[in-house]
């Protein structure tokens, strides 16, 4: 049996893993005692709204080691370091807070005993939206300068990306295991030009992966927002992932494109807002401990779209960035409340 805490901060007990080791070499029910940071006093107001959230809902960010969290999600200030070691746990026990992004994974893939310590870490109700690996959506390798150095023979190559991304995300995750998302940069106008070749590609790559886990597609080109590309995605029951991002279609243009769409989940990350550069929000929004530009309009087309999913009893994963409007927990916890306000 294994001891691990409900989202009240409960000892409980279950079967688990016969890895039984917490990221924090502890059973989880000591982990607050132990651990440099803790949960944060939840409100009154969030604690309520988090009872009625329906349960197939599932709100997060897109990391959780920012200081500037301090009082909203973690008990007292920690360092970046110590909050991206010990931080999940904590996190974790905020009650809106059912699900988080693991973008690391873009940039070069983990293990599954790794993907195991975050699984450990956070309660059975909890998801994780992980990115596949870069190599998977990348057509051209990088330099330390950024520069263009050759083809990506592992660009789209469904054994690459079956061993070495779909297996320890399985493994690690269980049935904590949110939706793997394959996210694409700008691709360049070899790909941009053919939207059915790249559709045709795509759907070849899909369809050859491993059954079972629930993948999502996230495109930055808005060439590649066609017909073609939702037929891929429906041919092998992918979803698609709505990002509210300057170079994508506005939020309610993709949601208008995926109602011929197949039935399934409701996936979407907010993560930068309109008229803003990646660095240029960096500078206006950190610490990231307020809402600074708010954006009313894809918060209430989230909450619209996550209201009717729930209703037809389809899993919700939703997960929010600090440049979406200066605080991601914030951007939550607004978007939480506008769910509840559309359900009463």
């Amino acid at each position: 049996m294994v001891s691990r805490l409900d989202r009240k901060g409960r000892e409980v007990t279950g079967s688990g893993r016969d890895r039984q080791l917490s990221l924090f070499g502890q059973e989880p029910a000591s982990r607050s005692d132990r651990s440099p940071v803790g949960p944060a006093e939840v409100p009154a107001e969030l604690e309520e709204i988090a009872r009625k959230l329906p349960s197939l809902i599932h709100l997060g960010t897109s990391s959780w080691s920012f200081p500037g969290w301090n009082g909203l999600v973690y008990d007292r200030a920690a360092s970046k370091a110590k909050l991206a070691k010990y931080g999940l746990a904590a996190y974790a026990r905020h009650p809106l807070l059912r699900a988080v992004g693991i973008d690391r994974t873009f940039y070069a893939p983990i293990g599954a005993e790794q993907f195991a310590e975050y699984a450990d870490a956070v309660p059975d109700d909890f998801r994780f939206l992980v990115k596949a690996s870069s190599l998977c959506t990348t057509p051209l390798l990088r330099n330390s300068r950024g520069g263009p150095a050759g083809p990506n023979g592992l660009f789209l190559h469904p054994g690459y990306a079956a061993e070495q991304v779909v297996a320890p995300f399985v493994e690690g995750l269980g049935e904590k295991a949110g939706p793997l998302l394959f996210q694409f940069p700008p691709l360049g106008n070899r790909w941009t030009r053919d939207p059915a070749r790249f559709a045709v590609r795509l759907g070849e790559f899909l369809a050859a992966l491993p059954s079972g886990p629930l993948y999502a597609v996230e495109l930055r080109d808005r060439e590649l927002f066609g017909p073609e590309y939702f037929a891929a995605l429906d041919a092998c029951n992918v979803r698609h992932c709505l990002n509210v991002h300057p170079r994508a279609p506005d939020a309610s243009e993709q949601r208008r494109m995926c109602e011929t769409a197949a039935e399934g989940a409701f996936i979407a990350r907010w993560m930068l807002g309109a008229g803003s550069g990646y660095e240029q929000a960096l500078e206006r929004y950190e610490p990231f401990s307020t809402l600074v530009d708010e954006d009313p309009s894809s918060r209430e087309l989230l909450a619209r779209c996550c209201v009717e999913h729930a209703a037809r009893g389809l899993e919700v994963v939703v997960v929010a960035n600090n440049k979406a409007e200066g605080s991601a927990p914030l951007s939550i916890f607004r978007l939480a409340e506008e769910i509840i306000r559309r359900l009463t």
